[in-house]
């Protein structure tokens, strides 16, 4: 206990040194990765996908999807604008439209899979192995965020508009 405490006084008052001066270095400022990056609705979807993923609020796949569009307890449906299947695109849109729940078109399933954690990440942190996915829900979005707050805004507007 005494090493430790005394190892702890001497790190509280010892002032970090620049490299090569005798001035203490200056702390970085901290920025948050939102604020880097301007917001789009896609980035704003894949942050808002992730936080739904972690809280256990994501359903991917047409049964999945299907089901908590037709209970009615999906909060956004995300559906992939390259979906190969007629019936399939049209039955997702006509229980969005009929439950009045909003709808996103994304470009590929490609990128809605990897968004959704249907891929391997490597030692990097790059995804591999991504399996595309033509549809996902979300029931709960997790966290509140700049990237919800953002997504929730623009889906009103687009709602208005149409």
């Amino acid at each position: 206990d005494s090493i430790a405490s005394s190892m702890a006084e001497e790190a509280e008052t010892t002032p970090v040194v620049a490299e090569g001066g005798d001035a203490p270095a200056a702390e970085a400022p901290v920025v948050k990765k939102e604020e880097v990056a301007a917001l789009d609705p896609m980035t704003a979807l894949k942050e808002v996908l992730t936080n739904a993923l972690i809280s256990d609020g994501l359903k991917r796949g047409l049964h999945e999807v299907v089901k908590v569009l037709d209970r009615e307890t999906a909060h956004l449906c995300c559906l992939a604008s390259d979906c190969n299947e007629p019936a399939y695109t049209r039955l997702v849109k006509g229980l969005c439209h009929q439950n009045n729940i909003s709808l996103l078109m994304v470009p590929t399933g490609q990128e809605l899979g990897e968004w959704c954690g249907i891929c391997k990440i490597d030692e990097d942190g790059n995804p591999r192995k991504v399996r595309s996915c033509s549809a996902a829900a979300i029931t709960n979005y997790g966290r509140e965020s700049d990237a919800l707050t953002f997504l929730l805004n623009y889906m009103k507007k687009n709602a208005k508009a149409q």
